[in-house]
C-alpha cells in the first residue's frame, strides 16, 4: 500500500500546487480544506504524513496540530507545517504545537519531495519497530500464560491426582493386611495393584515436574539447571560438565523458563540422536545477552536433522522473546548448540 499524504490548506490553489509537486511519486495524496475536515480524514485514514498550512480560518493549523498530537492513535503521525518565508513567529508556534518539520512558501518542489520521502521512510521504520515491539510483548504474554497454565495443571496433578493415588495405595495396603494370609492369589493381586499404583504416582510426579519444574521456582535458574543436568546424567548414564555464572541467578522468570525448556529439549535430542559419551553445559552472559551452550562429543548431524521438530521447537520458543538458536555441527565432530537471549537490566 502506498504511503498516504494528507495535505491541508484552505486555498484550492495551495492544494493543487502540492499535489502537482508530488505527482509521479508513489503516494496516495488526500486533501482537506479546513481543520475539521483534516481531523476527520486523519482519523479515517491514519496518514503517513500531514502537510499542514497553519493559516486557515476557523480552526487554524496550530489547533489541528495540537489535536493530532493529543490523539492516542494519531499522536505520532509526522506533521510538516507550511508557513511564509518571513513568518518566524508562526514557525516557532507550529513547532511548539508539535510539528516535526516545516517548509516555507512558496514551496520548492525538490525540497518538498526530499523532505516527504525522508520523513515517510522514517515513519514507516518507526511503525515497524513499534509493531515488532508489540508482537514481542504479545509473545511474552503468550509464553507467560502458557507457563501459568502449565503451573496450574502441574499443581493439580501433584496435589489432587497425586494425593488420590497415595490414598489408594494406603487403602490397598490396609486391605492386603486384612485378608486371610492363606489367600495368596488375592494377596499377590493386591501387591500387583500397589506396584502399579506406585508406578502411576511416579509418572504423575514426573509429568507434573515436566510441566512446571518446582526447583525453578524454589531454587532459581542456576540450581535448577544444575539439578536437572545431574538428574539427567544419572538417569541416562552420560557425564555432564556444568559451568554456570553464579551472578545470573536473578534472571527474569520468562527468561528462566525458556532457558530451562531449551536445556530439556537439547539434552533429549542428544540422547535420541547424538550417541554422545560426554556433554558440556554452560550458562554465561556477554554484550547484553544470555548464552546457554550445550555441547556434545557425539556423531554430529546432517542438515536435514538440524531442521527436525526438536530444533525447530527451540528456535520458535527463543524467537518468541527475541532470542535465537545458533547450531554448529558436522558429522563425526559433535554438536554445539547455543541459545542466545537478549537481556535488559530489568531481566537480571
Amino acid at each position: 500500500m502506498n504511503p498516504i499524504i494528507l495535505v491541508v490548506d484552505d486555498e484550492p490553489i495551495g492544494l493543487a500546487t502540492i499535489q502537482s509537486l508530488l505527482d509521479g511519486e508513489e503516494y496516495c495524496v488526500e486533501t482537506a480544506q479546513n481543520g475539521k475536515e483534516a481531523l476527520a480524514k486523519a482519523d479515517a485514514l491514519t496518514p503517513d504524513l500531514v502537510l499542514l498550512d497553519v493559516m486557515m480560518p476557523g480552526m487554524d493549523g496550530f489547533e489541528v496540530c495540537r489535536r493530532l498530537r493529543s490523539d492516542h492513535r494519531l499522536g505520532e503521525v509526522p506533521i510538516i507545517i507550511l508557513t511564509a518565508l518571513d513568518d518566524r513567529a508562526s514557525l516557532l508556534r507550529g513547532l511548539e504545537s508539535g510539528a516535526d518539520d516545516f517548509l516555507t512558501k512558496p514551496v520548492d518542489g525538490q525540497e518538498l519531495r526530499t523532505r516527504v520521502r525522508t520523513i515517510v521512510r522514517l515513519n514507516r521504520y518507526r511503525t515497524l519497530l513499534q509493531q515488532r515491539e508489540s508482537l514481542r510483548e504479545m509473545a511474552e504474554h503468550v509464553v507467560t500464560a502458557q507457563e501459568q497454565e502449565r503451573q496450574r495443571i502441574s499443581r493439580e496433578l501433584h496435589d489432587d491426582l497425586g494425593q488420590t493415588l497415595t490414598a489408594l495405595i494406603l487403602n490397598l495396603r490396609k486391605t492386603q493386611k486384612s485378608i486371610d494370609p492363606a489367600n495368596q492369589v488375592l494377596h499377590d493381586q493386591l501387591g500387583g495393584l500397589i506396584t502399579d499404583t506406585n508406578e502411576a504416582i511416579s509418572k504423575v510426579r514426573s509429568l507434573a515436574q515436566g510441566l512446571r519444574p518446582p526447583m525453578l521456582d524454589a531454587l532459581g535458574i542456576n540450581q535448577a539447571l544444575t539439578n536437572y543436568c545431574d538428574e539427567f546424567s544419572q538417569r541416562m548414564n552420560i557425564p555432564i560438565n556444568v559451568q554456570i555464572d553464579k551472578a545470573l541467578d536473578g534472571v527474569s522468570d520468562l527468561h528462566s523458563i525458556v532457558l530451562y525448556r531449551v536445556l530439556q529439549e537439547a539434552l533429549t535430542n542428544i540422547t535420541k540422536h547424538a550417541q554422545a559419551t560426554e556433554v558440556w553445559v554452560e550458562l554465561a552472559s556477554d554484550e547484553g545477552a544470555l548464552n546457554l551452550t550445550v555441547q556434545d562429543n557425539g556423531q554430529g548431524m546432517r542438515r536435514v536433522e538440524s531442521d527436525g521438530i526438536g530444533i525447530l521447537g527451540m528456535k520458535e520458543r527463543l524467537a518468541l522473546i527475541g532470542g535465537e538458536l545458533i547450531l554448529q555441527s558436522t558429522l563425526g565432530n559433535g554438536t554445539i548448540l547455543t541459545a542466545r537471549l537478549p537481556i535488559k537490566e530489568r531481566s537480571l
